[in-house]
């Protein structure tokens, strides 16, 4: 599988009064928790819920529900690997979307350590949206 990461990404990350990283001090309070079966689903469907909040840019329907989300990975470390693609290589959203959707997994409190990785294949098409996606958009 081909696959570009986002290690050239800028993350905006919160500071709080006195300057510190909010990010890496939840990091760090959580460094030692482990999940058990009904925190990885909890927190997988926490990811879920947050990256119904992004959206591609050109097209009004979540990242989610547009079929952008391949897969979802929690452990019990309560590491969370994302696995998405874009709706084209050429995406103007590739310099963007990625970095929105890894600050925003960051800021769940029980997220441990994120990380997103974009893939080109499978390829992304229409088929991978969901039924409200397709309505939504009037192809159904």
């Amino acid at each position: 599988m081909t696959g570009v990461g986002n290690e050239g990404f800028e993350m905006a990350d919160d500071k709080t009064e006195d300057g510190k990283n909010q990010v890496n001090e939840k990091a760090a309070e959580n460094a030692g928790a482990t999940l058990d079966e009904a925190g990885i689903k909890a927190l997988r469907e926490e990811v879920i819920e947050v990256a119904r909040t992004c959206f591609d840019p050109e097209i009004p329907v979540n990242i989610y529900d547009l079929g952008l989300v391949y897969e979802i990975e929690v452990e019990p470390s309560a590491e969370v690997k994302v696995k998405m693609t874009l709706t084209s290589p050429g995406c103007p959203a590739v310099f963007s979307l990625p970095g929105e959707v890894e600050d925003k997994i960051r800021r769940l409190e029980k997220a441990k350590d994120v990380h997103v990785h974009v893939v080109w294949e499978p390829a992304w098409n229409p088929s991978k949206m969901s039924e409200a996606a397709k309505l939504q958009l009037g192809m159904m």
